[in-house]
């Protein structure tokens, strides 16, 4: 079995019920969540303001609104409340720009990884795989108590919340802590 099909089949049965994140007005061009970017994706639900604004900062969204397709393991609002106080406003600097990018992109995998992948890629690698990202580095992904959680470089642990969100060039899955490279 190849890479892209592991690493999709193992999230895929963790979390039970997916909200949707696309914008559902009628009125406006491009709103099923098929026809949204990531970054379209992630700006249309106010969950994600953090990461949007961060990736706005990088200079990344161009790269994100690109072919892909990319699988993002995108952190909440809350996750990024968790940082040590004033972190996020020191990385939102433009002189801190190239470790914002990094950061940002510790949380991007190249390919489309659906949830049911994450899971297989577990199971078949004994309760443990590495994801290697595009910032060069990799995440860890294990089970615990029927979840899927994420070891960073520095050995932080995030649990993804919501999978499977669908994007026109990728996919995504929200997670509770934002993952740090070393």
């Amino acid at each position: 079995m190849n890479f892209k099909k592991l690493f999709t089949i193992s999230v895929l049965a963790i979390i039970i019920s997916l909200p949707t994140f696309a914008n559902t007005d009628p009125k406006e061009k491009n709103n099923t969540k098929e026809e949204k970017t990531i970054i379209g994706v992630a700006a249309s639900n106010e969950n994600f303001t953090t990461l949007v604004a961060a990736v706005k900062a990088a200079g990344l969204v161009e790269t994100l609104n690109g072919d892909g397709p990319f699988t993002v393991f995108a952190p909440v609002n809350s996750a990024f409340d968790k940082l040590p106080e004033g972190t996020l406003d020191s990385l939102l600097k433009p002189e801190n720009k190239k470790l914002l990018t990094s950061i940002l992109t510790y949380h991007v995998v190249a390919g489309e990884f659906k949830a049911k992948d994450v899971l297989a890629a577990i199971k078949a690698n004994n309760g443990k795989f590495n994801i290697k990202t595009v910032q060069g580095s990799s995440l860890t992904a294990s089970l615990k108590d029927g979840k899927v959680i994420l070891k960073d470089d520095k050995g932080n642990m995030s649990t993804v919340i919501i999978t499977d969100v669908t994007a026109s060039n990728g996919v995504v899955h929200a997670i509770d802590t934002v993952v740090m490279p070393k």
